[in-house]
């Protein structure tokens, strides 16, 4: 069933004691149980819905929102190990299984792993892995530099963040190039800077329409306007300091409040920085 592991909009079509039954496309019956069905759903409206199996594998839609969809990467935690393997939550009623073959390292109950949800061919049940490299390297690369992406912050080396690049693709965010603080498990905006030959990209937060210096001012900017135009450090402050609210450098926080300066943004004092009304 083609509808398996999609969030999907679906017609209500007849009420059964079990619930509702939705169709769909293909004319397919699935029911949506009754503690998911809202009170005002009329026959012939449409929901939005989350498809997958039940514990007897009869594909079943609820409203709950699942925290990842098929083929897709997202961190999970581990609620369970038993002798099938581990169990994940995943936002709805049956746990995700990740089978022992599927397992990179040994799976712990409680802690949190990067998880990729794909269907069985066999059983069409939906089916967790850590080793999901399989998947990502058989994606063709299809998209352009300068081109905004989707980021799942995966792991953090010497050099930079690994990023998984719109569900598909492995990438690369250099610490040199990135001024805000990240943290593995972070979903981001990004722009593709270019495909390597190993088909790996480098990855930018920043927009190829703005320089370091520009993007760094908009952050200073926002913060500005969240603070009631007023920020009480400035170039003048220890470098510490401005780390701590920026994370960056003295030094390129200097440029970047230099540039709002000489726009007429803001005025400057030892102490503060202050928006010009």
């Amino acid at each position: 069933m083609e509808e398996i592991g999609l969030i999907l909009e679906l017609e209500a079509l007849k009420v059964t004691p079990q619930g509702v039954y939705l169709i769909t496309e293909n004319e397919q019956e699935i029911l949506l149980p009754n503690k998911y069905v809202p009170a005002d759903l009329e026959m012939g409206d449409k929901i939005e819905v989350f498809v997958y199996t039940d514990s007897e594998d009869r594909p079943i839609a609820t409203t709950l929102e699942p925290k990842i969809k098929l083929n897709e990467l997202a961190f999970l935690k581990a609620v369970d190990v038993n002798n099938y393997g581990a169990f994940f939550d995943w936002g709805v009623e049956k746990d995700l299984l990740v089978p022992f073959s599927e397992q990179f390292t040994r799976i712990e109950a409680g802690k949190k792993y990067l998880i990729y949800m794909y269907k069985d061919k066999l059983t069409n049940r939906m089916v967790g892995t850590t080793k999901f490299g399989k998947f990502i390297r058989e994606n063709k690369v299809e998209i352009e530099p300068g081109e905004e992406v989707d980021l799942l912050v995966s792991d953090e080396t010497e050099i930079g963040f690994k990023v998984i690049v719109n569900n598909k693709h492995y990438g690369m965010l250099y610490k040199n190039e990135i001024f805000r603080e990240i943290h593995v498990g972070d979903q981001l905006k990004g722009y593709l800077q270019r495909v390597r030959a190993d088909n790996k990209m480098d990855i930018t937060l920043n927009s190829a329409n703005l320089s370091e210096v520009e993007v760094l001012a908009n952050r200073i900017y926002e913060r500005l306007l969240k603070e009631k135009g007023k920020l009480n450090f400035s170039d003048k402050s220890a470098p510490e300091i401005i780390y701590s609210e920026f994370q960056v450098s003295k030094k390129a926080f200097r440029r970047a409040i230099g540039l709002l300066y000489s726009e007429r943004k803001i005025t400057i004092t030892p102490e503060s920085i202050e928006m010009v009304k």
